[in-house]
């Protein structure tokens, strides 16, 4: 599995943010407010050579209001939108009222090239320090996030392993986060004798008219269709093979340089990778979905859906690449955290 995962970049950060009012209410899908307030405040730190690209993937929000759109609504419609560098903000599932001392835990992921971690301590942390103290009106809402929080903990991971670089509130300079570390000690070699068949999915996913089908390898699992918003079209609930196919997707848009395709993919494995890889495709296809209980995206969050599959048993071998989906994210606005899921 190793070779498989040794091209991909990533540096995965989990936050820990402690509130330090004595109300907080967060927005219904928190981190598209972090993508439009923390975009902003880098933007400003930044000389304006280093901030145009910033600026430029910040008009769409620009287009809707800009920040006045903090603490308020978001549009119904979430405009195509990301952060110049290979991102994923990702919160953790928890509640959306918080109080005096609670903690609010999300991870920044910095993926591919962005996979840097003098990036973080130079451009991203110092805005996520500004934005606990920001006393600045137009950030000001009743009960509102921004200015309300300290930045308790960061840590970085090291394969299933979390290690302090911030503890409370004390950055070490001395920690050297690498763009490897994320796989090493990862279990991919499931040994568990557990039964898998069910799949949950923690944030909203569209795999609808991924390129992830283009895999090189097998045909098509999705086709485009029109959204139907009370309830998923058969050919748009993932499967197995939608999954993978998604996922190697996924890999090829991280991978070192750029306008890779998923045949890139394919083409830095072995002879017996990818001979391991497509029976791995071709097992996952023949595995039926049981049940589906999808529902839409709630209005104002990114993604098309979300929910829960049930499928025949999964097969042990394709479960480390779900895994990886999961941590790498997958489909469409994965910059908002869309795309990932747990097993069981």
């Amino acid at each position: 599995m190793w070779p498989f995962i040794k091209p991909i970049k990533l540096i995965r950060y989990l936050l820990v943010w402690r509130v330090n009012s004595s109300l907080v209410r967060l927005p219904r899908w928190l981190p598209t407010e972090l993508s439009l307030g923390l975009g902003t405040m880098i933007a400003n730190r930044l000389p304006t050579r280093q901030a145009r690209p910033w600026r430029k993937a910040l008009a769409a929000w620009d287009e809707c209001g800009g920040i006045s759109l903090i603490g308020k609504k978001k549009p119904a419609a979430m405009p195509d939108v990301s952060w110049p560098i290979e991102t994923v903000l990702f919160v953790y599932p928890g509640k959306q009222t918080y109080g005096q001392g609670e903690l609010i835990l999300w991870e920044l992921k910095l993926m591919g090239e962005s996979a840097d971690h003098g990036l973080f301590l130079e451009v991203i942390l110092p805005a996520l320090e500004e934005a606990g103290s920001v006393s600045d009106p137009q950030w000001q809402r009743k009960h509102g996030l921004w200015g309300r929080f300290d930045t308790h903990a960061v840590y970085v991971a090291r394969g299933p392993q979390w290690e302090p670089v911030v503890s409370d509130g004390r950055l070490d300079l001395n920690y050297r986060a690498t763009p490897v570390q994320w796989a090493e000690g990862l279990a991919f070699d499931l040994r568990s004798e557990r039964i898998f068949d069910r799949l949950t999915w923690l944030t909203p996913f569209d795999l609808v008219n991924d390129d992830a089908s283009a895999s090189g390898r097998q045909p098509p699992s999705t086709r485009s269709g029109q959204r139907n918003k009370k309830q998923i079209a058969p050919h748009q609930v993932p499967t197995l093979q939608s999954i993978l196919e998604s996922l190697i997707a996924r890999m090829s848009l991280l991978l070192p340089g750029k306008h890779h395709t998923p045949d890139d993919v394919w083409d830095i494995l072995s002879a017996e990778e990818q001979s391991s890889l497509q029976a791995v495709i071709e097992q996952a296809s023949l595995v039926p979905v049981r049940h589906t209980s999808l529902k839409p995206a709630p209005k104002c969050w990114p993604g098309r859906w979300i929910g829960t599959q049930t499928f025949a048993s999964i097969p042990h071998p394709i479960i480390p690449y779900l895994e990886l989906a999961s941590i790498l994210h997958i489909g469409k606005q994965t910059h908002f955290g869309c795309g990932t899921f747990v097993i069981s």
